[in-house]
């Protein structure tokens, strides 16, 4: 080198490379030159996953606006429920009617041998209105039973809607993470930075915020789509944290504290993950509205093993509930809530759920104090867990 060269190079300068270093720079150049391909072709890729996390976030608009048309659905179902349900009584009445009539046929019928032949008639008419309906009750009770499955499908979705605020903050964080990471990589590109890993970190951060986002829209499909009709071993503790995931939102906004006492050593239970997630969901809106107006906000979920059960206890410091509305609060259609803020379903439908799953829920805490939610479900005592089909029910 040169006498300036060294000094440029003293005083902090770059240093002028030398002719015989001149292949080693073209070498040089050309990695870098793939490395920048390379990097373009991630940014590509990158920047095509942002546009799908857009068109996402635009198919759930408008799942929310379906919402509306969802919910007026849901009160044509609830009309047609009513009605069935009429229906189904004023049969059961006749079906009695008949039976009580063919009782008196057979003790007339030794009397004599014209009697005889007219009982025999009306009790072939009889048994004819019978098999009408025995199947007339046969295809109502799968009516009723496809209408309150659409039901239990209709209030899911009505809950899906309120998460939806929720959900829309928690996807908006991992994107925002994404657009900055990306930013660092192209900075450093475009300034000609020669430090690969630390592109390489911007870059695997990038990714691992789109598994992040794409958890969350995963969590959210499955939850929306109708139960499957199976059994499979579920652990309770995974249900209870799934549910707030999807709650976690609408808790922090209304500065309401969670309080998590699981047992870890809990066994599994055999049940349907998605129909026991929406008991929790259920249960924790419930206490997110009991809330409202509460001095202290704190909701307390405490899980335990006791006598080959599971127990989940969810407990809340609101008002509690009025004395005398301990054993309608399960009842179909009754809300203490005002007019069109509830459809009174909620509790129904997770007594079912939980009914269904050989399990009990009740209340436990006295008026006055804040509302305690008892589950107990049976622990399996095998560690088979045979798939089996299940019919959601609301009491």
């Amino acid at each position: 080198m040169s006498a300036a060269t060294d000094e440029q190079a003293s005083q902090g300068g770059p240093a002028i490379a030398t002719t015989t270093d001149l292949p080693q720079l073209l070498l040089d150049y050309a990695r870098l030159q793939e490395q920048h391909a390379k990097l373009e072709a991630r940014i590509h890729q990158s920047e095509q996953r942002r546009r799908a996390m857009i068109h996402i976030m635009d198919d759930l608009n408008r799942a929310n606006k379906k919402l509306g048309d969802q919910r007026k659905a849901m009160l044509h179902i609830l009309a047609d429920y009513e009605q069935d349900r009429s229906r189904l009584a004023r049969q059961t009445e006749r079906l009695d009617s008949s039976r009580r009539a063919l009782l008196h046929i057979l003790q007339d019928s030794h009397q004599s041998n014209i009697r005889l032949e007219n009982s025999r008639k009306a009790m072939i008419h009889i048994m004819g209105d019978l098999s009408e309906t025995t199947a007339e009750m046969q295809r109502r009770e799968a009516e009723l039973r496809e209408k309150q499955e659409q039901l239990v499908q209709a209030a899911k979705l009505a809950t899906l809607g309120e998460l939806t605020t929720g959900v829309a903050h928690e996807l908006n964080n991992p994107l925002n993470n994404i657009g900055l990471f990306i930013g660092n990589v192209i900075d450093l590109i475009e300034l000609g930075s020669d430090e690969p890993e630390r592109v390489l970190q911007e870059l695997r951060s990038a990714m691992a915020q789109v598994r992040k986002a794409t958890e969350i829209i995963t969590h959210l499909r499955t939850f929306g789509r109708a139960a499957p009709a199976t059994r499979e071993a579920v652990s309770v503790n995974r249900v209870i944290e799934e549910s707030l995931s999807l709650m976690h939102e609408q808790l922090r906004l209304r500065q309401i504290e969670v309080c998590l006492s699981l047992d870890p050593d809990l066994p599994a239970i055999r049940g349907n993950p998605i129909q026991l997630e929406q008991v929790l969901i259920n249960l924790l809106t419930n206490a997110r509205d009991a809330l409202r107006d509460a001095p202290q906000k704190r909701i307390e979920i405490t899980s335990r093993f006791e006598q080959n059960q599971a127990v989940v206890l969810v407990r809340d410091s609101g008002a509690g509930v009025a004395a005398g509305l301990e054993r309608r609060i399960f009842d179909p259609f009754f809300t203490t809530k005002e007019v069109g803020k509830g459809t009174g379903l909620g509790l129904s439908i997770t007594y079912g759920i939980i009914k269904e799953h050989q399990g009990t829920i009740r209340l436990v805490s006295q008026p006055g104090e804040g509302a305690v939610f008892q589950i107990e479900l049976p622990v399996s005592d095998t560690e088979d867990f045979a798939e089996q089909e299940v019919h959601p029910v609301v009491e």
